[in-house]
């Protein structure tokens, strides 16, 4: 038990200290559509919990979500680095995650189903990959929305404003 509350911390700092060599310029940039999809996830985890899709056995703080090391760590990290490297390429973006969703949704979760971390209850493997494929698809969207926002050319008013 005390080893899997070591893994989860260890899961959920290990990612933050890859931060600086994202860049300020790139964090900034992206942040905006990994903090939306954080957010989604936080909503989808309360959904979750009444459709029973998944049952944490271990938490890393009690009486918090589960899957709070997996949001603050590896999925907002990753979040920002998928997008660094593929953001303008569509179809490599779908590409990679494609492949980190698929590894996460079928050795991942067998993974930690044998830690005793968690498990699906009454989702199977690839349904579990199929909403994490549809959930990046959505962050996309989303940055690409931001992207369009501020390439927008400012009216008149707000040019007289910001001078």
């Amino acid at each position: 038990m005390k080893q899997n509350k070591m893994f989860l911390l260890a899961m959920m700092l290990i990612p933050w200290l890859s931060l600086p060599l994202l860049g300020k310029r790139s964090f900034k940039r992206f942040y905006p559509g990994a903090l939306f999809i954080f957010v989604w996830v936080i909503f989808e985890s309360y959904f979750s919990k009444k459709r029973l899709w998944w049952r944490f056995y271990e938490k890393l703080i009690p009486k918090t979500m589960g899957e709070l090391p997996f949001m603050i760590g590896p999925f907002f990290v990753g979040s920002l680095w998928i997008l660094k490297f593929t953001f303008g390429n569509f179809f490599r973006y779908l590409l990679l995650n494609l492949i980190l969703d698929t590894l996460f949704a079928f050795p991942g979760m067998i993974a930690l189903r044998r830690m005793g971390i968690v498990s699906l209850v009454s989702m199977k493997h690839y349904q579990m990959g199929l909403l994490f494929f549809i959930k990046s698809v959505i962050m996309y969207g989303f940055q690409s929305m931001i992207e369009k926002m501020r390439k927008k050319p400012k009216s008149l008013i707000q040019k007289i404003l910001t001078k």
